[in-house]
């Protein structure tokens, strides 16, 4: 138990990091932007009080542990912006190199139950991937609503953009994608999105 103890310390200490990685989101008062361990624990809490919208069942653990560690590869692949499509195209091996590294720190059992559980994540084919990505999805746009735009003003995002990172909210949640829709009509008609 002793060893086992030991790297599962060892891999608490190294996830501290994820405070370290900064996204392009800003907090909701748009003083600064948040970090990963921010935004994870936002999703986790997303998770918890938004269930009861989505249009299957999930287990809601399961959901709560995939938005935990659905980041945690950002420590070495750093974060991806979610409209640098030049980044997209070496994510996902700067990712499964970390995903190896990182989750093999911990005793095998459980390096093995999360590194599946961020794969699931990643296949986006399951109720609790499907619902997670949700609030990975939302929780972004939630902010830069509160936010006046802030970050999408300050990149030039267009509207289509956004409707496209979120063209898959509705396979979880028809009232999440309402929200969503909601939330751009509105920041179209700010200014705060570009209309095409």
């Amino acid at each position: 138990m002793e060893e086992r103890l030991k790297k599962q310390m060892d891999f608490l200490l190294e996830v501290d990091k994820l405070k370290f990685i900064n996204r392009q989101t800003y907090l909701s008062d748009g003083t600064r932007r948040e970090n990963d361990a921010e935004h994870s624990w936002h999703l986790a809490l997303m998770a918890v009080l938004l269930s009861e919208h989505a249009d299957e069942e999930v287990d809601l653990l399961k959901v709560i542990t995939m938005v935990l560690i659905h980041d945690l590869v950002e420590i070495d692949a750093g974060d991806t912006y979610a409209y640098d499509e030049a980044g997209k195209q070496t994510q996902r091996i700067r990712e499964e190199k970390a995903a190896d590294r990182i989750f093999a720190m911990l005793p095998k059992d459980q390096g093995g139950k999360f590194r599946a559980l961020w794969e699931e994540f990643d296949a986006y084919e399951t109720p609790e991937a499907k619902f997670a990505h949700v609030c990975d999805n939302v929780q972004p746009l939630m902010l830069n609503h509160a936010t006046g735009g802030k970050s999408w003003r300050e990149r030039g995002i267009r509207r289509s953009q956004v409707e496209k990172r979120n063209s898959r909210v509705g396979e979880s949640s028809r009232t999440m994608k309402a929200y969503v829709e909601d939330i751009l009509d509105k920041n179209v008609e700010k200014g705060n999105l570009k209309n095409e």
